[in-house]
Parts: structure tokens; sequence; C-alpha cells
């Protein structure tokens, strides 16, 4: 009943199913409700939704389509051009539809009508001309989290939510209200436990609990979860004051944010940020706190979103990016068409990676949303870290007021309160703009152009562009350092030469740390593992651990499975990998360094990681290729002359020298080679080493690990900000690489000095210098 209180509803009126989540109660009215089927004699049903919908809303045409319903697509502009009622004639028809939109876009957080659920039931609002009777679904998952909803005057047949996204627990629980008007018309084929009145083992005899909820909530409800529920809307209530209140308080912060955020410019006039919004956050009716963006640079091109993800996360800020599991609306308002969503997915993109641009142009957005818990300080924070990462030089905080000064266009100082919002029209503008059919025949992603030409940036020093489409002579490439890191994200262990196995280097990510859940450790979170340094000794089989202030402990490099080791499985990078633990004497060891109980764990032999598909593009189908515990692939190599190139401008924004060997290390590469041009390797598909070839799987896309410093553990986000600024739109530096196997080249060492060919990406070989000794390595 305290839920329904609520809603402004009882137990009269709605009845609550209690689910796993959102996703399983849009699930079961998908599977439950009395669609009329194509082919029968009555006319058939329709099942429409909105196209800004979250995909577990577009998800049910997967049931209804196995059920022979046809699903129907609506823009949300369409819905304002149905007002037109059916002919006298076809009223009658009682051929149940369902219509289902989101009260908030979970993609902008615009909100639409809740006066279309009334509307759409009487027959006023058409979401396509049909006979039939329209039943309303209402996605209420994004918009209860900070707006009221009166289920009293808004009487929506279904409304599922999360109660995680309303207080924040719990996360497994969820709910399905449904209105008692159409709850006796449900249609239900399985039943599991709790669900039944009476049934039969050996006949095909079943009767369904009389009350509804009981009838759907197959098994054991988490009534732990259930129980804090109470104590969860209490609390709520007590902390806000009520829904109301907390409507009024995101929304003054997103508006601010907002009117701050669309007013920052460059100095040429170029805007900070590109908004995706169908409101101008003038009215908390039609806009929830939700603010949807991409970066741009002072082109006017798209930052890509894991950049923004990277750099934000130095600032202890959380932000989503991607197409937030709405790719209708991602579509409409980043203008990506349905040819665009398959070329992407060929590119080897998909939902949830970190690939955010594809052809120059944006894959995905980045979100940011404010709850009942945001304060003022937390909306200053991410716009500082927006100035200070686009427009500053420096990473020194701006004292807030100073804000405004950085925009060629004032901020209104009548900042939106709650004192002036009542005064604000409700009305809702629908974008007009629809997916594109065909792509244009350029790459560019926005349509500002600098209003002169401008002096040339940071980024045309460090061009990546700026290669030889073909290198036909000059000095020759060589390895210049080898670098294995036997356990993941600890020190590196140079060497002059060494095996090269079937994942990459011999024991190379053989080891990982994992804390007290078996979760794996890196230098995100403990930045201390970087002064663990391990050392492989071939002749005694063993691997070496040291540390400051600890005694040596050696490793053998012997596999252990075959003995008495527990086998467990652990996720790296998505990739799940079979392991085993080291022992207790190591886990100590590491427990005492770093001040946190944690184990050592090591790959198992008999299941090595297959590569995922992202880590194989343009590799042979028929090419079986094998990880460790890598993330990406099985090697990354960067240049000596990339790093020099990045080293002047890192030195510069530090305003002090840096080492290069300091940079190298911060890198994390296997291979280091000499190269005449920076950033050279970015153009090659291929490279042979010695009687190794390698395909080349993409750049390696850098995060807040380089901000550390390799041998002290000391963070410096500089790094990173530096890195972005130099590279101009992405945060890439040095390339994947996987060894093609071919004859038995699994025995081969990789040694210091080696001449490296490449194949650039046209596919044309690179001709070696005649003059030079060529140097094989067998």
């Amino acid at each position: 009943f305290r839920i329904l209180q609520h809603f402004h509803t009882t137990a009269e009126d709605y009845t609550i199913i209690f689910t796993s989540g959102c996703t399983a109660a849009l699930k079961l009215i998908a599977e439950s409700f009395p669609w009329i089927p194509e082919g029968t004699k009555q006319p058939s049903s329709r099942f429409c939704y909105l196209t800004d919908s979250h995909t577990s809303v577009v998800g049910m045409r997967g049931v209804t389509a196995s059920m022979n319903v046809l699903s129907v697509p609506v823009k949300p502009k369409e819905i304002l051009l149905a007002k037109s009622r059916l002919p006298a004639g076809e009223q009658n028809c009682t051929t149940p539809h369902l219509f289902s939109y989101p009260a908030q876009s979970n993609f902008s957080g615009t909100k639409y009508p809740l006066s279309w659920i009334q509307d759409i039931k009487s027959g006023k609002l058409c979401p396509i001309r049909i006979p039939g009777k329209w039943f309303v679904l209402l996605d209420a998952a994004s918009y209860v989290s900070s707006s009221p909803l009166d289920l009293g005057v808004h009487q929506a047949d279904f409304i599922p939510i999360s109660f995680y996204k309303i207080f924040g627990f719990p996360t497994g629980l969820g709910a399905l209200l449904v209105n008692n008007r159409i709850a006796s018309l449900l249609r239900k084929t399985y039943f599991g436990g709790g669900t039944a009145a009476a049934y039969l083992a050996g006949e095909d005899f079943y009767f369904p609990r009389k009350s509804v909820a009981e009838r759907f909530e197959d098994g054991t409800v988490s009534f732990l979860d259930i129980i804090a529920l109470k104590h969860g809307f209490d609390v709520l209530e007590k902390l806000t004051g009520g829904m109301e209140k907390i409507k009024q308080h995101t929304f003054v912060l997103a508006h601010y944010t907002y009117t701050v955020l669309s007013n920052l410019k460059y100095a040429n006039g170029a805007p900070v940020v590109r908004i995706y919004s169908d409101t101008d956050f003038s009215n908390p009716d039609v806009q929830g706190p939700i603010i949807n963006f991409n970066v741009l640079d002072e082109n006017g091109e798209v930052l890509g979103f894991s950049q923004v993800d990277n750099m934000a996360s130095l600032h202890n800020i959380h932000v989503r990016t991607g197409c937030f599991c709405n790719t209708g609306a991602c579509q409409m308002h980043l203008d990506i068409s349905n040819e665009d969503i398959q070329r992407n997915l060929q590119a080897g993109h998909v939902c949830g990676d970190n690939i955010d641009l594809v052809d120059g142009r944006p894959t995905g957005s980045v979100r940011i949303s404010f709850g009942y818990m945001s304060s003022f300080e937390d909306a200053q924070t991410f716009l500082n870290f927006i100035i200070a990462t686009r427009l500053s030089k420096s990473d020194t905080e701006i004292p807030f007021p100073s804000v405004t000064k950085l925009t060629t266009e004032s901020v209104p100082d009548d900042h939106l309160s709650s004192n002036n919002i009542d005064k604000l029209s409700p009305v809702l503008q629908i974008s007009d703009r629809e997916p594109r059919k065909n792509p244009p025949e350029t790459g560019t992603t926005g349509s500002w152009q600098p209003p002169e030409p401008e002096a040339e940036s940071i980024r045309a020093a460090v061009s990546e562009t700026a290669v030889p489409t073909c290198r036909k002579g000059g000095k020759p490439i060589t390895v210049a350092k080898i670098y294995l890191y036997p356990i993941k994200s600890c020190s590196a262990f140079e060497v002059t030469e060494w095996p090269v196995g079937n994942q990459g280097l011999l024991y190379d990510r053989n080891w990982m740390v994992v804390n007290q859940n078996g979760v794996c450790m890196t230098q995100k979170q403990e930045p201390r593992l970087c002064l663990v340094n391990p050392s492989i000794d071939l002749k005694q089989k063993i691997m070496v651990m040291q540390a400051e202030g600890m005694d040596p402990i050696s490793v053998s490099l012997e596999d252990d499975t075959g003995r008495e080791a527990v086998i467990c499985e652990s996720k790296v990078c998505s990739h799940r990998v079979k392991t085993y633990d080291c022992g207790e004497r190591i886990a100590v060891w590491l427990s005492m360094f770093l001040g946190r109980p944690c184990r050592l764990i090591r790959q198992s032999s008999d299941m090595k990681s297959k590569s995922h598909q992202t880590n194989t593009k343009g590799l042979s189908s028929a090419t079986s290729i094998s990880l460790s515990l890598v993330n990406e692939a099985q090697y990354l190599l960067i240049n000596v002359a990339s790093i020099l190139q990045l080293k002047e401008h890192i030195s510069a924004r530090l305003k002090e020298p840096l080492e290069i060997e300091e940079l190298i290390r911060r890198f994390r590469a296997n291979i280091v080679i000499s190269a005449p041009e920076s950033f050279e390797e970015e153009e090659w598909a291929e490279i042979s080493i010695g009687a190794l070839q390698f395909q080349v799987v993409g750049p390696c896309s850098r995060c807040q690990i380089i901000c550390i410093d390799q041998q002290s553990g000391e963070r410096n986000k500089e790094i990173l900000q530096s890195l972005s600024a130099a590279r101009g739109r992405k945060t890439n530096f040095g390339i994947y690489l996987m060894n093609q196997p071919l004859r038995s080249s699994f025995s081969d060492i990789l040694s210091v000095g080696s001449q490296v060919l490449p194949v650039l990406k046209e596919n044309t070989e690179i001709q070696p210098p005649k003059s030079s000794e060529e140097k094989y390595s067998g």
C-alpha cells in the first residue's frame, strides 16, 4: 500500500506485481496482453511504440512477432499530427491494441504529455488509424526517479517501474502496476511456484490463484527487498519533502547547467558542446533533469564519448556514454541513418563498447543526470571539468563565478528558482529531425565553420594525417625495447630478447591480482600495483616478485593445475577466463604490501582465452587467436618518435622536464620501436619482425593509467589531458597487434635491434632501405 500511496492511487484501482526489474515487467506485458493475431476472423491487434523508447520496450516486438501480431513504430511528431477520431462506424470495434511511450525519455529527458493517456484511451488521439480499443503502457522508469506521478489523474493501464531508480536500492527489484480494469483480461500460460490454486501433475488441469499479483509472481519474490521498500519511501520523504520538491530541485540544477554549458564558446566563437534536446530547459513539465551532449573541438568536430568518459573519471565524475539503450532517440538526435547503424556494426561497433567514432561520425553521446542527492556543487564540479579540459591550459580549478567570463555570450543572471517555475509555459516542441536515409558524402559531423582561418593548434603539430603515404627509403625501423608484464597491471619486466608464445610474449600477463571478492585489481583502483616488480628466470623456471620493504618471493612457472589447485572463473574486460589460485603464501605477501586483502591467480593452461570479436577485426576467421589476461590484444606497440613528439607538449604544459623513459613506461607497451616519423605506425595494416608476422588490430585508446608514474605510483591527470590536447579528437596512442600463426613461428624469439617491415593500410608493402643491413631474429 505504501507504493500505491506514493503514486496517489489505491488497491481498488491498481494491482502491484513484483518483478526483477522494469525489463521483466515489460516482458510480462508482452506475453500476457490479450493479443488477437493476424489471420483470424476478428480484426488483428497492433503493438505501437514511440521510437524514443528504451530497448526493453522495443524488444517487446520480438514476443508479439512470435504471436503473429504486427508492431508499428511511431515517431513523436506523428502522435501530435494524429488528432483525429475514427469514423463512428469503426469506434465500436473491441480489438485490443497497445500503445507504449515513455513518460520521460531516458536519452534526452524530454517529458511526453501524460494527457496522451486519456486522449488515446478515449479515441481522441490515434497512434495509427485502425479500428479497436487502445490500451496504454506508460514506461515510467526514468520519469518517477525525479517527478511525481499521480495515477489517480493519469490512469495508464500498465506502468513498469524500477525502485533503484527512485532511491538507489534495491537493484534487483521492480514492479508492474496494472490497472484493475484490464487485469482480468491478461492471459498467462506458464505457471510457477505459488501461482496455482490447484493443478494436477498427471493431467492437464490447472486453476490459477484469484489474486492477479499471486497469479503472475512466479516463484519466491525478493521479500527482503520488498520489506526494505517502505523504509526507502519513508526516508525519501523525510529527506526531501516529497517528489514535487525533488522535481523542482533537480530541474533547477539541470536548467543552470544547461544554461552555462550551452553558452560556453572557444576563442573563435565555436560552441564547446552540442546539446541534444527537444526543449530549451525552461519548464520542468516538459523537461527532466537529463542533459545529453557531445563535446566539440574548436573546428566543430565531435570528440569521442570514450575520451570524455576517460577525462571525466580523472575528475571523479561519472557520466553515461553511448546510446543509452535508446537507438531511436540516438538516431534522431545524432542524425544516424539505418544504414549507418548496420555499417557501424560491420565496422565492429556494438552497443556498450568504446568505439565512439566511425569514419569521423559519432556513434553515441554523453549523458549527465541529476537526482535528489545532487547538489549545486556537483553542477559546478562538472562545469569546471568541461572548462578546465576544453578552455583552460592548466588543470587548476577555475573559481566558478569566472565561468561566465569564458563565454562570448553572457549567462542570464535570473537563474531558475522554485519561485518562478510555475510561471513558465508548459509547451513541448517535438523535433522534426529524422534519421538520414542516405549518408552524406562527406565525413564531417558539424555544420559550424570558423569565421576565418585559425592559427595552427597543438593538434596540428601532432597530426594524425602527417604520415607519408608510402615509405620507400630513409632510416630503417627497428625494435628499441621489449617489455612484458607477467602480472597484469604490475611493473614491467624489460628484456633484450624473449620467446614468443601462442598468446604473445611468453608469460606476458599470465597472472593477475584479485581482491577478496575475486575481482581483478588494476592500477585504476590500486596505483601501488606498479611498485610490484615481477621478473622471469627461464633457467630456474620461477617468477620472482619484489617490492620495497618486502623480501623477494618466487612463484613457479610450472603449471599447477595438475595438482590440487582450485580452478575458478574470472573476468577480464567482459572476457571469461579460467584461472587458479597461487596459494596462501603469495596472497599474504601481496596483502601485506598493498594493505588490503588480495590474492594472486594465474590463467589455467587448459582454458586459454579466445580473442573477442572486436580483437580479431580483419583477421581470418579460420585463425585461432589465443589471449592471455590482456584487455584487447596480444601486443601493444608504441613508437619512440611519437613519444618524443608528445613529450614536448606535455613538458610545456607541465612546465617541467619529463624524462623519455618515464613516458615510455607510462604507456605500458610490449614493443617499442624506433621509426623516423612520428605516428606513422597508425598507417600500418601489418608488420613483420624477423620471421614473425603481426596484424594491426587498431589504435589503443588511453585511459587514466597513463596518469600514474610507474616508478612512484603517484597520479597526475595532466598527462591524459595533455595527450588529449596534443592528439586533438582522441586519446589514442600506440597500436594493438595480433600474431599471425604462420608456419611454426610460435618458437621464435623477438629481439631488440630486429628490423620492422610494415605494410601500409592500402596494402602497399613498404620497401626496406637497400643500404641497411637486415637483422632477423630466429
